[in-house]
């Protein structure tokens, strides 16, 4: 691990993160070169980006490509869709069903961990596409594109998103800084829970993608407490069709987990 001060040349970087963060002002970041190990285990390339929320430490394997490659959010949009759902009244509630041909009646809470893409995709079109930008732009959502399908636009590429973005999204989310009421967020931090015992706590969503050239890309945002304290993550892989990315996607993300100390109720 190498430790250097935010230079000029991290700038750039920072100054979006501050932006998105608000009242976080980070002051270091730890480059994790020693992450590519998994990575390489796993087949694919990417990058991770760590936030600790009580030092401002940021830790980043990959930098350039964290701060300035923008991807498809894939179902990781389903966070927004869900947020935009439940705000506007297209989304009753976590329990609400949709029926979907050859699935029957889904619970929204099951189509968001399960990624079930008819679901939200029938969401989107009850939210329609003037609300919908209306939202994508009060968040300042990626590129804020929708083109002309309000139904798939976050899985066509129209829609693209950054590292840096998803994270400073899921710590306004987790502290409820979204422009959204209160009873909104806290359902979606609901459904974004996976897993929670003695030890700690994890929650974040998935996302399983293309980029325009066909290569498969894969995401994991979200955040992990331990002794009540957030640490914000996004982890962002790309393979070739050989690779599993649903699987490890999950992988690389434990591996740099356990690397950090995390899951054993000591940080």
């Amino acid at each position: 691990m190498r430790l250097f001060k935010i230079s000029s040349s991290f700038f750039t970087v920072a100054l979006s993160v501050i932006v998105l963060l608000q009242s976080c002002s980070p002051n270091n970041v730890t480059i994790q070169n020693s992450y590519k190990k998994y990575f390489d285990e796993a087949g694919v390339t990417g990058t991770f980006g760590l936030y600790d929320n009580a030092t401002g430490q940021f830790y980043i394997y990959n930098l350039p490509q964290f701060k300035d490659s923008s991807f498809t959010p894939a179902s990781t949009f389903k966070i927004v869709n869900a947020l935009v759902g439940l705000e506007t009244g297209k989304i009753v509630d976590e329990k609400m069903t949709i029926d979907i041909d050859s699935l029957g009646a889904i619970r929204m809470d099951t189509a968001f961990k399960q990624s079930v893409v008819p679901y939200f995709r029938e969401v989107a079109r009850r939210i329609g596409k003037d609300t919908m930008q209306h939202w994508l732009d009060s968040l300042q959502y990626g590129n804020k594109k929708i083109g002309t399908a309000v139904d798939s636009f976050w899985l066509n590429n129209a829609l693209t998103i950054r590292p840096d973005e998803q994270l400073g999204l899921v710590k306004k989310l987790y502290f409820g800084k979204l422009p959204f009421q209160k009873r909104t967020q806290e359902i979606v931090k609901k459904v974004m829970l996976q897993t929670a015992n003695t030890q700690y706590a994890i929650s974040y969503k998935t996302g399983l993608g293309y980029k325009s050239n066909g290569q498969a890309i894969a995401w994991v945002v979200g955040w992990i407490e331990e002794n009540k304290h957030p640490y914000f993550f996004v982890l962002q892989i790309e393979g070739p069709a050989t690779v599993d990315l649903k699987n490890a996607r999950l992988t690389v993300l434990n591996a740099i987990l356990k690397e950090q100390g995390f899951f054993e109720g000591k940080r």
